[in-house]
């Protein structure tokens, strides 16, 4: 029989533990998608926790016996032996927790600790270990696994901003100065060695390279040299060399740094964007700044007059949602709407895949024969979008976006999870063929960091303001894969790819932890925002962040919103200034009057997720008539508080209730059925006020919208 498996073979197994048979030393599991395991296990047998990185060898094989509690989630490594049934022995066993209910990496300084290992790693092998003053012009992009720097002296704009952001957000999360100093250095060489500004058109835009010569000397290296861009200036590394200098920005409010961002910002806005179609241009020409110059078309692959996900949606998380966190100037509310409207008019493709279609030409029709992607779709990317189009509902509600966002979320664990193993998968084909089952995978079975991260925020953020039960456990089990597989715990930082099975993959500049893709953005960006969103979840931890500004800084208002969140979600519980307590903040607009000072400030705010992500406040009661102001995001599992305070409000002989829904991101269909239920049993009049996006469309759908007031 051609291709039998007769022969063994080792490979992972993730799943959650049924039951165990001590006297047979056989475990009953069942993987994420319920297919049911048996593994037996043998006298070499080991176990251990899992460590975050700077942890030492955590062993649990003498208490594993006692661990195997149903309903624990577990990763075993083993052995297949196809004999007369397949039998799998496991050889090693990763557990998440003493108990079956308990995950280290939800603990509240998991992430802390991970990104101020992270941080130290890349600040160690850059500048020299236990440095504090930091000359970038010792900087390398390349670094090998263990973080040694490599012989070429090239330094790539995007790889030194993806560390700037990175340090930054150390800071934000830590205080230490360290990072600050080391992020701010690296902000102010990039300007100074980097950065072109044309004051005649108000524009400033980013060399792709500088190569410093043996002799000292330099050479800069405009247009990109990378792949697919080469000979042409791509959007995204525009786009990402942004990243670093808005997270130092958001902290310190330096305004040197703001006229460099605004000035990029109109370099996208006057040649890079499409005024006719919408979107932005993929390339443009790297003298003319054409994206029709026929210069971008070398014969063989073309980027003449192309868009694509990078140039349309990565605005979104690398730059523009950090510098409305840090601005609150409706403008950039304004852009991310725009970005997420032309995301969800064009990017679904449904009718003939189940994954977004991230290819086009200049007039959105699909590109489906570029470079080595071809007609084939990166899984990372579906779970971005589902991630940002969340978080930007949270600001500006809109029904299309929670729609789009809620069916990559479903549709994504069936065809881009490895549900055998855990973890997300890098690129496959969009199409399966006749007689397949699989979408193919494209190089093999690896797995990317910064694809894992989409998976983890994805669905951390989905589970934080929707609360369905397959969110929770899909963001659970993409961190279990991540914190298990990813780390490198000997040499410190974290593996660029790992195979299907964990392993890490260390091969060619993939063997990198220093490379024109990776530094420290990605991993630094899943650090704090798991932070920040396992805190609004949990509702159990405080989180702390650290702010830095200067003199004059933001107008003398500090804004320290963590994310895009639903509103009144989080408050500030705490402030210091300079180490003293500071009670000059809005708690719910979560703003910090700065005080007067003619020295930079150090500024820690204590933030605390709200008792229920779903709120339904009396505002008042009289005449017959409750106003009820609604918050959150209203979910069957917090449909409870709502019924309080309806009902609540009818016992009192309210014959009108008010709902007041300015607030409310979300309104789940069983909320709206409850409303119609209790209108016809209790008689009453009802009126909502302010709804918008997703909640006003659930409204009209359900026939209640007779009940909308404008």
């Amino acid at each position: 029989m051609p291709n039998a498996i007769d022969f063994t073979f080792s490979d992972l197994v993730a799943g959650y533990v049924i039951s165990y048979d001590e006297g047979n030393r056989t475990i009953e599991l069942n993987t994420s998608d319920g297919r049911p395991y048996r593994i037996r296990l043998t006298d070499t047998t080991t176990a251990e926790l899992v460590r975050n990185l700077g942890d030492g060898y955590l062993d649990a094989t003498a208490q594993l016996a006692k661990m195997l509690q149903h309903g624990r989630l577990v990763h075993i490594y083993g052995v297949y032996y196809p004999e007369d049934e397949v039998r799998f022995e496991a050889k090693h066993l990763l557990m998440f927790g003493k108990e079956p209910d308990e995950f280290r990496f939800e603990s509240p300084g998991w992430w802390v600790d991970q990104i101020a290992r992270i941080a130290d790693f890349y600040l160690d092998d850059e500048f020299g270990p236990g440095a504090t003053a930091f000359d970038y012009r010792t900087y390398r992009t390349d670094l090998s696994v263990e973080g040694t720097k490599a012989g070429t002296a090239r330094q790539e704009t995007d790889t030194i901003s993806r560390l700037v952001y990175g340090l930054a957000t150390a800071y934000l999360m830590t205080g230490r100065e360290r990072y600050l100093r080391a992020a701010s250095a690296g902000a102010q060489y990039m300007v100074d060695n980097l950065c072109s500004i044309d004051r005649g058109q108000q524009i400033a835009y980013w060399y792709h390279a500088l190569v410093i010569n043996p002799d000292g000397t330099e050479r800069k290296v405009f247009a990109s040299e990378s792949g697919d861009d080469f000979d042409a200036i791509p959007c995204y590394e525009q786009i990402y060399a942004l990243a670093g200098i808005t997270q130092v920005y958001r902290i310190t409010g330096d305004p040197k740094l703001r006229e460099i961002i605004d000035l990029t910002v109109n370099l996208f806005h006057h040649y890079f964007k499409d005024a006719d179609r919408g979107g932005y241009w993929s390339h443009i020409d790297p003298v003319t700044f054409d994206p029709h110059s026929p210069s971008l078309d070398d014969g063989t692959r073309t980027n003449r007059a192309r868009k694509n996900w990078n140039s349309i949606g990565d605005h979104i998380p690398a730059y523009l949602i950090n510098l409305y966190l840090a601005t609150g100037e409706q403008r950039y509310a304004g852009e991310l709407a725009e970005l997420c409207d032309l995301i969800t008019e064009h990017f679904q493709d449904y009718d003939s895949s189940p994954f977004v279609q991230e290819k086009f030409h200049g007039d959105w029709s699909p590109d489906r024969e570029y470079g080595q992607q071809l007609d084939r779709a990166i899984v990372g990317h579906n779970l971005k979008i589902a991630w940002n189009l969340t978080r930007v509902n949270n600001l500006r509600p809109n029904a299309g976006w929670v729609a789009f966002a809620r069916r990559i979320a479903d549709v994504m664990p069936t065809v881009g999870m490895d549900r055998q193993r855990g973890g997300w998968y890098d690129m496959v084909e969009r199409h399966t063929a006749p007689g397949e089952r699989f979408h193919r995978l494209v190089w093999h079975d690896r797995k990317a960091w910064w694809q894992q991260e989409q998976g983890i925020l994805a669905y951390q953020i989905l589970d934080a303001v929707f609360a369905h039960p397959f969110y929770a456990k899909y963001a659970r089990e993409s961190a279990a894969f991540y914190n298990g597989w990813m780390l490198d715990t000997t040499a410190g930082g974290v593996y660029f790819n790992v195979l299907a099975n964990g392993n890490p993959f260390m091969l060619g500049g993939e063997r990198s932890k220093g490379s024109h893709s990776m530094a420290m953005y990605h991993s630094a960006e899943l650090c704090y925002l798991s932070a920040v969103y396992q805190n609004l979840e949990t509702e159990e931890q405080p989180l702390e962040l650290y702010f830095a500004p200067r003199p004059g800084a933001f107008g003398g208002t500090l804004r320290v919103a963590p994310d895009l969140l639903p509103p009144k979600a989080v408050r500030i519980m705490q402030v210091w200034v300079d180490g003293h307590e500071h009670a000059d903040f809005d708690a719910n607009a979560m703003t910090v009057n700065l005080p007067h000072s003619t020295e930079p400030q150090t500024v820690r705010v204590r933030l605390a997720a709200k008792a229920v992500a779903f709120g339904a406040d009396t505002l008042r009661i009289g005449d017959g008539t409750a106003s009820i102001s609604l918050s959150g995001s209203l979910t069957p599992p917090r449909l409870g508080v709502l019924r309080e305070a309806v009902e609540g409000a009818l016992d009192h002989g309210c014959r009108r209730v008010e709902l007041d829904a300015a607030a409310l991101v979300y309104l789940d269909p069983e909320a709206t059925r409850y409303l119609a239920t209790l209108k016809q049993h209790r008689e009453f009049e009802l009126r909502v006020t302010g709804a918008a996006g997703q909640v006003e469309r659930e409204l009209r759908d359900s026939e209640l919208n007779q009940e909308m007031v404008r």
